[in-house]
C-alpha cells in the first residue's frame, strides 16, 4: 500500500502543477502590453531652414528613448494646410526632397493620437514645444483630460491607458515641478547668448511671442529678472509681439540701460517668420528697421532655440518627469 502510494503522489503533483500553470499561461498569453509612444507638439513652422530646431528636438528626444516610437504633431491648423498644400505639388516636392515625410504630411495632435491608439499604441506622453503656460498649451491639457476620462463597458476596450502632458519650457503651475526652476534651467540653457552678447559689447534684446488673449507676460519678465541676476555684465530685455511686455516697453527699457550695442534674437524655439520678417525684415515695421532708426547698432542673429542642444534637452527632460509622474516607463 504505502509502496502504491510512492508511485501515485510523483504523478498528483505534477497534474496538481500542471493544472495550476495552464490559467496562468493562458493569463499571460492574453495580458494586455500597453505599446508607449512619444507626440513632440509644436506649433509648427513653414520656413524650410527652420525645421532644424524643430528636427534637433525630434533628435534628442529619439536618443533619450531609442526604444519608443516618437512622433511630431503641429497646433497651427494654418501650417498644417499650408504644407498638405506643397504635399500636393510636384514642383515643390522635387525643389525640396529633404523635407522629411511626417513634416510634408504633418497631422494635428487628436489626429497623431488617434492614428497611434489606431496601431495599437495606448500609453503616450505629449510633450509642447511652448515656452510658456499660454492659451495652446492649456488646450493641449483639455485634450489629454478628456482622453483619460474616456471610460468603456468593458475595460478593455478603453482606447488609451495614460495620457500625460509634460510641462512648456518656462513651466506651468503646481507644486510637484515649480515654475521658477525650469525658468532657472531655461536661463542656464542660454548662457552662449548672455556670452555672445556680451563679447559684442551689446545687450541682449529678445523678442517673444508672447499671448494678447492671455496673461502670460509675467512669465517672461521673471525670466528676463533672472538672466539679469545670472548674467549680471549684459542687460537682458525682453520684447513680445502680442501682448505685454510691448516691443515699446522693451525699447523704452533698452535707452535706460545706456546700450548703443543691440544683440537681437528671437525668443522662439524656431526661427520661422516672426524671426525673419517680423524681427530682422527689411520693412519699416520689423524689429530690427525701428531699433535701428532709433540710434541702436543691431545685430541679428537667425537662430531658433530648438537649435540650442542644451534648450532642446529641456523639452526631453519634460517629457521624462511627465511620464515618470504618470508611471510611464519609456526606454
Amino acid at each position: 500500500m504505502n509502496n502504491r502510494i510512492r508511485r501515485i503522489t510523483p504523478a498528483l503533483i505534477c497534474l496538481l502543477a500542471l493544472l495550476f500553470l495552464i490559467p496562468h499561461a493562458a493569463h499571460a498569453r492574453h495580458k494586455r502590453v500597453h505599446k508607449k509612444a512619444v507626440i513632440i507638439a509644436m506649433f509648427g513652422t513653414t520656413v524650410e531652414p527652420a525645421l532644424k530646431s524643430l528636427l534637433n528636438i525630434r533628435r534628442q528626444m529619439q536618443a533619450r528613448f531609442p526604444h519608443t516610437l516618437v512622433k511630431i504633431a503641429f497646433t497651427s491648423n494654418i501650417i498644417r494646410r499650408i504644407w498638405h498644400k506643397r504635399d500636393a505639388d510636384p514642383v515643390y516636392r522635387r525643389a525640396h526632397p529633404g523635407v522629411p515625410a511626417d513634416i510634408i504630411n504633418v497631422k494635428g495632435p487628436l489626429a497623431v493620437m488617434a492614428d497611434l491608439q489606431d496601431s495599437g499604441f495606448d500609453t503616450l506622453v505629449i510633450q509642447p514645444t511652448f515656452l510658456a503656460s499660454g492659451e495652446e498649451f492649456l488646450d493641449l491639457g483639455n485634450y489629454v483630460k478628456a482622453l483619460n476620462g474616456i471610460q468603456t463597458i468593458k475595460k478593455k476596450y478603453k482606447p488609451f491607458n495614460k495620457v500625460a502632458l509634460g510641462r512648456p519650457a518656462f513651466g506651468t503651475f503646481g507644486p510637484v515641478h515649480p515654475y521658477s526652476k525650469d525658468i532657472a534651467a531655461a536661463v542656464r540653457a542660454l548662457a552662449g547668448d548672455a556670452l555672445a552678447a556680451k563679447k559684442m559689447g551689446a545687450a541682449l534684446f529678445y523678442m517673444g511671442h508672447g499671448n494678447k488673449f492671455f496673461p502670460s507676460g509675467g512669465t517672461y519678465l521673471e525670466f528676463e529678472k533672472v538672466m539679469n541676476q545670472v548674467y549680471p555684465g549684459v542687460h537682458t530685455i525682453v520684447g513680445c509681439v502680442e501682448g505685454f511686455p510691448t516691443r515699446d516697453d522693451a525699447i523704452a527699457k533698452l535707452k535706460k540701460t545706456g546700450m548703443r550695442k543691440v544683440m537681437l534674437k528671437a525668443l522662439m524655439v524656431v526661427a520661422g517668420d516672426h524671426a525673419r520678417n517680423d524681427m530682422a525684415g527689411p520693412k519699416a515695421s520689423s524689429w530690427l528697421s525701428i531699433l535701428t532708426k532709433e540710434g541702436f547698432k543691431v545685430t541679428p542673429v537667425i537662430k531658433g532655440l530648438g537649435e540650442n542642444d542644451a534648450f532642446a534637452a529641456i523639452f526631453v527632460n519634460h517629457a521624462a518627469d511627465a511620464a515618470r509622474d504618470a508611471m510611464i516607463n519609456l526606454q
